[in-house]
């Protein structure tokens, strides 16, 4: 939403306020009946209306804005809990029974209904916006006053773990439809939301600016344990400059800080909080012999994954970065052991090479120069590789570009190799079928439909397993496959980082939603 004068001015005015009250020292001060926060991050924001919004600065604002169904419990996505409703699977995970807890209003004080959920859900798949993707094939039904039904045409667990996404929040269907809003495609209630809420999470919005800040107060009609925070300013701050605030006192929690510049920070002075994030930073290698005959050759493939050395990948990515032993993260079901992944073995790798028959051309690495994932930047992470792989006989020329320029050749699978990331939708392992034959990071590394009958059989097996066993055993036996036979190298699992300063004890932080601001404890 384009900010009128007026909003523009205010927005000015608070961010003035909010630098004002903070760079006295004092940290985070009474306000009422709680304490007013200035928590700096990088903003990836287009909107604040959740049927519309699937960036990462829209998940933290509108989890607190906006109640799910279902949620997770902290950082544990393994399994769903109860949230606005409870659930039950049935018919073979293709029904999802909801029954309301029935104890939440929104912030205007109705109580939230079933009505309320099936507009909600219906305004998500019909605006086609980009959430829309996880209610696909689903169809929504009132079945009493307290129960709906969510069915799906095929077996569909996944379902469970979209629930609390904060694109399915739930809204006011009376205001949102007073105000433009309709569960088809003539819905008109963006610019409505993105001005004021109408949920019934723990804040409410009180202003909306996607380049500079979004602020929130506390909701006094919420049901549930209130926040310790009545106040939270959210700023658009660039990493260095979110480290000199957080030590100055200017702002209370940096949540967008790569590691060298947490490495700077005094753990005496200050509170660091490491967690998993929801990225796997990959190598890709284009199968289309049009494109490279070199990275085509399943020789060719094999010997650079086994030419890696993944430990030194490791360090680059600093404190609390993991290696994933294959594409699915660590943290959620289904990841396959680091110990199961691939081994860097150079000597395998040179018989490999020799046998692929390759004969010393020039194989281009791209990636972007411009962008961090997760605060890590991807040039280190290149010239490692090029090193390896020169130790084994094979030459690497870099080729970095804006990610504007090079994202376009990565989509038209023109790159022979390159490094990107994944940063996961939904906390399910089936999220990773992107990385199958013909599927949408499969085809730009031109790793077409029907390429691999062995990956197409055990991704069937992975989509008729029921149960978290084996699930968790179908999707760890697809990624070993992948290791073997696919394009893709997963390399590294960066972390999140949240900075602190004292006064704060705790914040819980998700892979789905990166911190849950309504959960600020203080000292």
């Amino acid at each position: 939403m384009k900010p009128t004068r007026t909003a523009a001015a205010v927005a000015v005015v608070l961010l003035s306020c909010a630098l004002m009250a903070c760079s006295s020292g004092a940290g985070p001060e009474e306000a009422g009946e709680g304490r007013s926060v200035v928590v700096d991050a990088s903003f990836d924001i287009k909107t604040l209306d959740p049927a519309r919004s699937f960036e990462p600065t829209g998940s933290v604002v509108n989890h607190v804005l906006y109640e799910t169904l279902l949620t997770f419990d902290g950082d544990d996505v393994s399994a769903p809990v109860d949230g606005l409703a409870s659930y039950e699977l049935s018919d073979e995970d293709r029904v999802v029974t909801l029954t309301m807890q029935g104890d939440s209003t929104f912030s205007d004080g109705t109580p939230v209904t079933v009505d309320d959920v099936v507009f909600s859900l219906n305004r998500v798949k019909q605006i086609a916006g980009n959430p829309s993707f996880m209610l696909e094939g689903v169809e929504v039904a009132k079945t009493s006053d307290t129960t709906l039904t969510l069915t799906s045409e095929e077996p569909n667990p996944t379902l469970v773990y979209l629930l609390p996404n904060p694109s399915l929040g739930i809204v006011n269907s009376k205001v949102v439809q007073e105000n433009g809003g309709s569960a088809d495609a003539d819905d008109a209630a963006e610019s409505f939301l993105n001005g004021a809420s109408a949920g019934s999470g723990p804040y409410v919005l009180e202003s909306f600016d996607a380049t500079s800040q979004i602020v929130l107060t506390a909701n006094p009609e919420f049901e549930g344990e209130a926040p310790e925070t009545s106040r939270i300013v959210l700023r658009n701050v660039s990493g260095e400059t979110q480290k000199l605030n957080v030590q100055s006192g200017e702002s209370q929690i940096a949540i967008d800080l790569n590691p060298d510049q947490v490495a700077e920070l005094s753990p005496d002075e200050l509170n660091i909080q490491t967690a998993s994030s929801r990225y796997t930073i990959y190598m890709m290698m284009n199968t289309d012999p049009a494109v490279s005959l070199a990275t085509s050759n399943p020789k060719f493939s094999a010997a650079v994954k086994s030419a890696i050395d993944y430990d030194k990948i490791l360090a680059l990515g600093g404190d609390g970065a993991e290696r994933p032993g294959g594409l699915v993260p660590t943290s959620l079901l289904g990841a396959l052991p680091v110990e199961q992944g691939i081994a860097f073995e150079p000597e395998a790798a040179r018989v490999l090479l020799e046998e692929s028959g390759y004969a010393g051309e020039t194989v281009s690495l791209h990636y972007a120069n411009d962008t961090t994932v997760a605060g890590i930047a991807l040039e280190p992470l290149a010239l490692s590789i090029q090193s390896d792989l020169k130790a084994v006989g094979v030459d690497i020329a870099l080729a970095p570009a804006p990610e504007a320029t090079e994202l376009d050749n990565y989509r038209s699978g023109k790159e022979s190799t390159g490094i990107w990331a994944w940063g996961a939708d939904f906390p399910d392992p089936s999220n990773y079928f992107v990385f199958l034959p013909g599927e949408n990071v499969g085809s730009r590394a031109m790793w077409q439909a029907g390429a691999s009958p062995n990956i197409d059989a055990l991704r069937a097996e992975a989509v008729a397993a029921s149960g978290e066993e084996d699930r968790s055993a179908a999707f760890q036996e697809l990624q070993l496959a992948l290791n073997e036979e696919g394009p893709f190298i997963p390399l590294l699992q960066p972390a999140l980082h949240i900075v602190t300063d004292r006064s704060i004890a705790s914040v819980d932080s998700n892979l789905v939603w990166t911190i849950d601001l309504a959960s600020i404890r203080y000292a």
